[in-house]
């Protein structure tokens, strides 16, 4: 079998209107502003609607892939969404999204792997090119994350935001050197305990005890989840580039999950890139979850950072605990 390298062809983004600021959060709980931007990083946040679900965001993001590259939804394939706040437990949310764009000749499924689930995805779904299985592979980080913030608690509601990213695999051309070249995935159950949401699920279904006992909200040990992220995620970079026989200045752009700024700053460091080197933009979005990477990465294609040829490399960090790593050679 001849393995196909699977490569990005079209990327979106979608970011709801509405914006809640370090002074609006001022006014809803004992928080301020410069305690925000000095230990996160965070200006601003967009928040859905009430009315607008995940798979909305995520529809959002695929409209904006179809203005800036003109992609026929029927020659879609295969959806693979990467979520923790589906709009609901069944159907996927893959399969609301497949209805809403209308990419009737599509499959599907979602994926839970948290702040980590777009690097997920998109080894779920390079797979499927290089098979020669599918074609035209939709890979989606989309969450509303306002649906399972408290906003009582200063601790949780200032690092959050909601939005949608996605970008299209497709087969690189013949002789062409682009696409994904590697990836690494790990897990560590053992970091259940530091990162969570109890309610909902089969263990605790909802009730109303659940919802009193607020079990239906993020809950963070922060100091234990910074300790493991900037570890993780600069270990598993470190790892990644050495594998390829590559080092930081080799990279042309690190595009991190977007936690906490000392956490990207931190691994940063730990790699030796400079300042140039290192997308950051969390001080726009906060943490998005499944979709800050690939926000992220259209982000870097309007402000002109990314050229063809070059190398990109991905990292998250997520509940689980999840992390990974992507190493891209740029082909758009």
């Amino acid at each position: 079998m001849t393995v196909k390298r699977a490569t990005i062809t079209a990327l979106g983004k979608y970011a709801p209107e509405r914006i809640l600021t370090n002074h609006d959060l001022e006014q809803m709980v004992d928080t301020n502003d410069e305690w925000i931007r000095t230990r996160t990083g965070i200006v601003e946040r967009h928040i859905a609607r009430e009315d607008e679900a995940t798979s909305d965001l995520a529809v959002g993001a695929f409209r904006d892939l179809q203005n800036r590259f003109h992609i026929d939804p029927l020659e879609i394939d295969l959806i693979i969404l990467a979520t923790i706040t589906p709009d609901m437990f069944f159907p996927s949310t893959a399969a609301l999204f497949q209805e809403k764009i209308g990419a009737t000749n599509a499959w599907g499924f979602d994926i839970s792997a948290a702040c980590s689930g777009f690097t997920y995805a998109l080894t779920v779904g390079q797979q499927f090119i290089n098979t020669g299985n599918c074609k035209n592979v939709l890979v989606i980080g989309a969450d509303k994350m306002s649906s399972i913030t408290d906003y009582t608690d200063r601790d949780t509601c200032v690092l959050f935001g909601d939005g949608a990213g996605i970008v299209l695999l497709q087969p690189a051309a013949e002789g062409a050197d682009s696409g994904i070249v590697d990836t690494v995935l790990k897990l560590d159950g053992t970091g259940k305990d530091y990162l969570y949401m109890l309610g909902g699920g089969s263990k605790h279904p909802a009730t109303h005890a659940t919802v009193d006992k607020k079990m239906h909200y993020i809950y963070q040990e922060g100091r234990s989840v910074f300790k493991f992220a900037v570890s993780g995620m600069a270990s598993i970079s470190l790892e990644i580039l050495k594998k390829n026989g590559l080092k930081g200045s080799d990279i042309a752009l690190f595009v991190p999950h977007q936690a906490n700024k000392r956490i990207i700053d931190a691994c940063a460091s730990r790699m030796h890139l400079r300042e140039e080197q290192v997308l950051s933009n969390i001080d726009r979005y906060a943490n998005t979850t499944a979709a800050t990477i690939p926000i992220g990465l259209v982000d870097a294609i309007d402000a002109n950072r990314i050229q063809k040829g070059d190398y990109v490399l991905l990292s998250s960090f997520g509940a689980g605990f999840t992390w990974g790593s992507v190493l891209l050679k740029w082909g758009i």
